[in-house]
């Protein structure tokens, strides 16, 4: 897009991601993204945050503003909204309690809302967390007409999740992803429900980093074939150089 400049991976600790911070003060860096486990400790170290991220605690994204203000966000939170299926209406599953499951709450927004995680207590602290009238089901069981939500690990090494769970569903949102498809998207597909896979959503958080970024609407149809094709040359967005 012209824009000269760079996008790397740093691994860090917590010391280290707190110099990634003082970074960005500084002015060697512009912005980041964040990963877990330090979405939380993001949030405690930017100057502010924007309703989501601070309902959300969990931050994926800091800009630094010309004022020097860090500004902590959560495209967590604002891809799903975009990405979350027109054509149903009903209420929202979420499975899991953690970070990704508080943005897919939020997400959600007014819809009927349950969610499912192995652990009562933790939906018991994310309903106090996010100040939700949510209501919490026994893990693997299903909400007849739900959009399900998989906010943990499952299915992305083979795991599948309670077969009845996607049987009942009217749509599937994974956040997990890898290089094949999870067990839960395909079963989601065959099935001919509404489905949106983790890399559709990896790419949606990314497009909204960099216009949070750079003020600019994100080449998304580069950025996608980039990800599903990684041996292939990235082609130039039609029309830019």
């Amino acid at each position: 897009m012209g824009i000269q400049g760079s996008y790397r991976a740093i691994r860090v600790d917590v010391a280290g991601m707190s110099q990634v911070v003082e970074d960005i003060r500084a002015g060697e860096l512009d912005g980041v993204n964040v990963t877990m486990p330090y979405k939380g400790v993001a949030a405690a170290l930017v100057d502010d945050l924007t309703s989501d991220a601070r309902r959300a605690r969990s931050v994926n994204t800091i800009v630094r503003h010309p004022d020097g203000t860090l500004v902590g966000h959560s495209t967590d939170v604002t891809a799903l909204r975009r990405l979350w299926p027109a054509e149903v209406s009903g209420p929202a599953l979420v499975l899991g309690a953690g970070g990704a499951a508080a943005a897919a709450c939020l997400a959600a927004g007014e819809r009927g809302l349950y969610v499912s995680a192995r652990r009562p207590e933790a939906v018991t602290h994310l309903r106090h967390q996010l100040e939700m009238d949510l209501v919490r089901v026994p893990w693997g069981s299903a909400v007849v007409g739900a959009t399900v939500i998989n906010a943990t690990p499952v299915g992305r090494a083979g795991d599948a999740l309670e077969a009845r769970i996607v049987e009942l569903a009217d749509a599937v949102i994974d956040l997990a992803y890898g290089d094949e498809e999870t067990t839960t998207i395909g079963a989601a597909r065959k099935l001919g429900l509404a489905a949106v896979d983790g890399l559709e959503v990896l790419v949606a958080q990314a497009a909204d980093s960099f216009r949070l970024w750079t003020g600019r609407e994100a080449p998304v149809g580069v950025m996608v074939n980039a990800l599903r094709n990684p041996s292939r040359e990235t082609p130039t967005a039609p029309n830019q150089s």
